[in-house]
C-alpha cells in the first residue's frame, strides 16, 4: 500500500527500498544536524572547532564520492549501497564512544555524518542513477520530487527529535552527555536498518546491459554545472543547519527543544515546496524553477541576519524554507536530463563532488565569522552568492531546450 503511494504508475517499484532507506537517512541527518553543535559545545568545544568537524565531515563525503564516480561504475550500485550503509553504522557507533576532538574528526572525514539542511553523502550519486533510469521525462521529476520530499518530511521529524535529549535528561536524571551519545547510537541502529533495507535491491544478473560509464560526451556541460553547484553550495555551507543553529543559540539564545521545533516547521515547509516543485516545472520549466524559487528565498535568508526580534527572524526562515528547496528535485531531474543516460551515474558524482567540496570549506569560515561575533556575516555572505549564482546557472542554461 506505501510502495503504490510512493510509487505511481510507469515507475520501477524496485526503486521502494531507495526511498525507505532516504527516509530513515534524513530522519537521522535531521537530528544530528541539531545535536552536532550541542554536543561538542557540551564537550567543552569552540563554535570553530564545530565548524571544523562540520569541514571534515562534508571533505570526507566528497572524496567518498568522487571515488564513486572515478571507479563505482565498476560494481554493482547494491553492493556499494550496502557498503554504505554499513559505514553509516559504524559512523553512529564510533561517534558516540569518542569525546576527544582528533578522533571525532577523524570519525567524521571517513564516515557519514551529515550537518547540512541536505543530503551530500556517497549515498547520493548512487541512489540518483538507479532512481534515473526508474522513469523517464515528467515521471522522473516527480520520482525525484517524491524522494525529496521523502526526505525533506523525515528531515523535519529528525528535527523534532533532538529535543529528546532535554526530555531524557528532564524525566530519567541522565546526564545530558549521555543523552547525546544515545542519539549517536540511534544513528548507527539506522544505517543498520538501511543495510536491511538495501538487501532487497536487485541482484546482479548474468543479462547484458549498457554499463554506467566514465563522463565523455557530457563532460562539457557537467563541468559547467559542477562549477555553478560549487558556488552555490559553498555559500550554503555558511549556514548549514548545525551552524544555524548556533547562530539561533547565540543570537536569540533559544533553547535545544525549541531549535529542533524550528527545523521541524522549516522541514516541513521545505517538504511542501519540493512537493509543488513538479508542478511549477511543469508549467515554468526546471531551470526556471531552480532559479526563480530561489531568488527571493536568499533575499529573505539576508533579511533574517538583521531583524530586531525572533519573531521576524524565523517568519523570514520560515518564508525562505518554502521557497529554497524547490530546486532540489528540479536540479537533480535537470543534470540527468542533459547527460547522456550512461553518463548519469559519473555524472551525478561528478557534479556532487564539487558542491561537496565547496561546502567543506564554508563551515570552517562560518565558524571563525560566529566566533568572532560577527554573526550576521555568513547569513549575508550566503544569500549573496546564491543571488549570484541564481543568475549565472540562468544566463549559461537559459536556451537549452526542453528544460527551461
Amino acid at each position: 500500500m506505501i510502495g503504490r503511494l510512493l510509487i505511481p504508475d510507469g515507475i520501477d517499484k524496485t526503486v521502494f527500498p531507495l526511498l525507505m532507506g532516504k527516509a530513515l537517512r534524513a530522519f537521522a541527518d535531521g537530528y544530528v544536524a541539531v545535536l552536532l553543535p550541542a554536543y561538542l559545545l557540551a564537550l567543552g568545544y569552540s563554535t570553530l572547532d564545530v565548524g571544523m568537524l562540520s569541514t571534515a565531515t562534508l571533505l570526507g563525503s566528497a572524496v567518498a564520492t568522487l571515488a564513486v564516480g572515478a571507479w563505482g561504475y565498476r560494481f554493482h550500485h547494491r553492493h556499494l549501497l550496502r557498503g554504505a550503509a554499513v559505514l553509516m553504522a559504524v559512523t553512529g557507533f564510533a561517534f558516540a564512544a569518542q569525546s576527544t576532538f582528533w578522533p571525532l574528526l577523524l570519525i567524521a572525514f571517513v564516515g557519514t555524518l551529515n550537518p547540512s539542511s541536505g543530503d551530500v553523502s556517497v549515498f547520493l550519486p548512487l541512489e540518483h542513477a538507479r532512481l534515473a533510469e526508474a522513469a523517464q521525462g515528467s515521471a522522473r521529476t516527480s520520482l525525484f520530487a517524491r524522494y525529496s520530499l521523502l526526505g525533506a518530511l523525515f528531515a523535519a521529524v529528525g528535527a523534532l527529535a533532538a529535543g529528546i535529549p532535554d526530555w531524557l535528561v528532564s524525566s530519567t536524571g541522565m546526564t545530558q552527555l549521555t543523552a547525546f551519545r544515545g542519539m549517536f547510537v540511534m544513528y548507527g541502529v539506522v544505517g543498520a536498518l538501511v543495510w536491511l533495507l538495501y538487501r532487497d535491491l536487485p541482484r546482479p544478473t548474468n543479462v547484458i546491459q549498457s554499463p554506467p560509464i566514465p563522463l565523455g560526451h557530457s563532460r562539457g556541460i557537467v563541468i559547467k554545472l559542477a562549477a555553478l553547484f560549487s558556488v552555490d553550495s559553498f555559500a550554503g555551507g555558511l549556514v548549514i543547519n548545525s551552524l544555524m543553529a548556533l547562530w539561533l543559540f547565540q543570537r536569540f539564545d533559544v533553547s535545544l527543544t525549541a531549535a529542533g521545533a524550528f527545523f521541524f516547521w522549516s522541514g516541513l515547509l521545505s517538504a511542501v515546496s519540493q512537493l509543488l516543485a513538479p508542478w511549477v516545472a511543469k508549467h515554468i520549466g526546471l531551470l526556471n524553477t531552480m532559479v526563480f524559487t530561489h531568488i527571493p528565498a536568499s533575499v529573505c535568508l539576508i533579511l533574517a541576519a538583521f531583524v530586531p526580534n525572533i519573531n521576524l527572524a524565523i517568519g523570514l526562515l520560515f518564508v525562505r524554507a518554502l521557497l529554497s528547496q524547490m530546486d532540489v528535485p528540479t536540479r537533480t531531474a535537470f543534470v540527468m536530463e542533459v547527460v547522456t543516460p550512461g553518463e548519469r551515474a559519473a555524472a551525478a558524482s561528478f557534479t556532487a563532488v564539487p558542491r561537496s567540496l565547496a561546502s567543506a570549506i564554508s563551515p570552517t569560515i562560518g565558524g571563525a565569522l560566529f566566533a568572532a561575533g560577527w554573526l550576521a556575516t555568513p547569513l549575508v555572505a550566503c544569500g549573496i552568492l546564491k543571488i549570484s549564482y541564481d543568475l549565472a546557472l540562468w544566463r549559461a542554461f537559459w536556451q537549452q531546450r526542453g528544460t527551461r
